[in-house]
């Protein structure tokens, strides 16, 4: 099971032209591979605490569980709001898979009673009023970029490499990411997204995370979209791995079904 963020999104790598490795051992797409492949177990639950926070202060905080499981080649994931009201049973479903084909998505809205699909178009769309997009909940295959290793750094007494990247594909929505990747556990600490003029758009920083059942996990992320001065805080607690989590957890009708 590759590395879980809750969101994917600190696993995905780019690359920098014209450098070259610091070190000959290393390359960028090496750091990002292990990065990607960061074992977590056969499936995972979780309860989620979601908190905005706009410019001026004000706060909204969203209650969730999510569940993860991958089977065949395949990650599955499916999360649920629990409160406040205005997004009870909203579901959310994901699943990547790791040849590099592009992750399919849906969403349950319950005031459409209906589940959609979510849309290549759409999958640069925030996710319910985060800072996250909807590709930034997937898995990012490391072959979709170019890497390089352009630098190591010390980040809060962490040695990290740092990887730069470019997407292969000159239409993704994020011109290149830089990617703070801890040397001892493969758990990405930090990481810059630039739009697609090459400014700075997003920073996603891991404020928290411990080895639980000998996995390492992250507990607490938060993105701070800079051009509208916006954050997202994403808390996790009660994390179980390998309880057995059945197929049917993720299927169209359980995300109507809700918990």
């Amino acid at each position: 099971m590759k590395t879980l963020t809750l969101i994917s999104i600190i696993l995905l790598a780019a690359s920098f032209s014209g450098l070259q490795p610091l070190n000959a051992q290393t390359t960028g797409h090496e750091v990002m591979e292990k990065v990607y492949h960061n074992p977590t177990g056969d499936d995972m639950q979780s309860e989620l605490t979601m908190t905005l926070i706009n410019a001026r202060g004000e706060r909204r905080t969203r209650e969730l569980k999510q569940f993860i499981k991958t089977e065949d080649d395949v990650e599955k994931k499916i999360m649920f709001f629990l409160s406040p009201a205005d997004v009870r049973n909203t579901s959310f479903m994901n699943f990547s898979y790791t040849d590099g084909s592009d992750d399919d998505q849906w969403i349950y809205l319950p005031a459409l009673r209906r589940v959609r699909r979510i849309s290549s178009d759409d999958k640069s769309d925030y996710f319910m009023g985060s800072d996250f997009t909807y590709d930034d909940l997937g898995e990012r295959h490391p072959n979709e970029d170019e890497h390089v290793l352009i630098k190591e750094e010390t980040i809060d007494g962490h040695d990290c490499y740092v990887v730069e990247s470019t997407p292969k594909d000159s239409s993704y929505m994020y011109s290149k990411t830089v990617t703070w990747v801890m040397k001892d556990s493969y758990l990405g600490l930090k990481r810059e997204f630039y739009d697609r003029n090459g400014d700075l758009l997003k920073v996603l920083s891991i404020k928290e995370f411990d080895q639980i059942d000998g996995f390492w996990t992250i507990l607490e992320t938060e993105m701070h979209n800079v051009q509208r001065n916006h954050r997202t805080v994403m808390s996790i607690k009660d994390v179980e791995y390998n309880t057995g989590i059945p197929d049917s957890q993720f299927t169209e009708r359980m995300m109507t079904r809700g918990l």
